[in-house]
């Protein structure tokens, strides 16, 4: 068990370190400049990592964070960044990006195509969703927990692809700003995996703990952590700064369309109901006044 734990460790890292060179490949070929191989760097706090980790820690992953997803993505995302302005800077001129319906068109999409496109952006979110499978287990981490981590993965990933691949289709020519904007919010809500504090095990309810007094802050925080930090990621991270860009799109950029308009909607609902969500936690912040008990009224004699 242990070599295999092992060896999932070193081939998940070579994956990532794989697919971050073919990332500094295609700049270098879409850009005819052999000075952006020294993108080359940024995967080598991968390679570090890969080695202290297989070393003190036999492979294995840390509890609430990964130090392995999160340098992968510090080494494909400047790499998608130039590919994806240069696509925008030569719209004209590039190629319509073709499905990976064959193996003819993907032979064809890999020397020539400098888009990020919808297609590369599927395999990096597929391939942050299998490395996690495959890390082994941190320290404290249940199976359980990693399940409910992979599903929280997946929904995150169809999201930030939605909004990646629909926003980016509204961009006018030369429209650089809304470009940064728009690669600016992908870039932070890729946050979402390499940190895993929203899979948090809530402590249940004891019917012996009291709701009030000292300790009250103390065991909301400690019930309803997953709660917490999962409102936390929707508001700062994810749905709150999506609904911001579109309403920026709509509004100062002028594009409007029936699809941008429902998933702003979208996007809108989900914050309200996290701030209806976390008012009804804050609930439990108030302490049940402890009344001391009603004076006897005696008899009279």
């Amino acid at each position: 068990m242990i070599l295999v734990k092992f060896v999932c460790a070193i081939i998940t890292r070579l994956l990532f370190i794989l697919v971050s060179l073919i990332g500094v490949w295609r700049v270098k070929t879409v850009k005819n400049d052999n000075m952006y191989w020294l993108l080359t760097v940024l995967y080598l706090p991968l390679v570090v990592e890969m080695i202290i980790t297989l070393k003190q820690r036999k492979g294995k992953d840390y509890k609430w964070f990964s130090p392995a997803i999160l340098f992968f993505l510090i080494s494909i995302i400047p790499s998608i960044w130039l590919l994806e302005l240069h696509h925008q800077e030569n719209k004209a001129s590039d190629p319509q990006c073709r499905k990976l319906d064959s193996w003819d068109n993907v032979k064809s999409i890999l020397p020539t195509n400098g888009t990020m496109g919808e297609e590369t952006l599927k395999v990096l979110l597929i391939l942050l969703i299998l490395g996690k499978w495959l890390l082994p287990l941190g320290g404290g981490v249940t199976r359980d927990e990693l399940s409910q981590l992979l599903l929280i993965f997946v929904g995150t990933a169809a999201d930030i692809l939605e909004f990646t691949s629909e926003t980016l289709s509204d961009v006018k020519e030369n429209n650089n700003q809304l470009v940064y904007v728009i690669l600016a919010v992908w870039t932070w809500s890729m946050l979402q995996f390499p940190f895993h504090l929203a899979v948090v095990t809530s402590r249940p309810q004891n019917s012996d703990e009291p709701k009030g007094g000292d300790g009250c802050c103390n065991l909301v925080l400690s019930r309803h952590s997953t709660d917490i930090w999962n409102i936390v990621e929707s508001l700062f991270i994810q749905d709150g700064p999506f609904l911001v860009v579109r309403l920026i799109v709509m509004i100062y950029f002028d594009v409007f369309h029936q699809m941008l308009v429902f998933f702003a909607i979208k996007n809108f609902l989900v914050v309200v109901l996290n701030f209806y969500r976390l008012i009804v936690i804050c609930q439990d912040f108030k302490p049940t006044s402890s009344s001391s008990p009603p004076p006897s009224i005696s008899s009279p004699v």
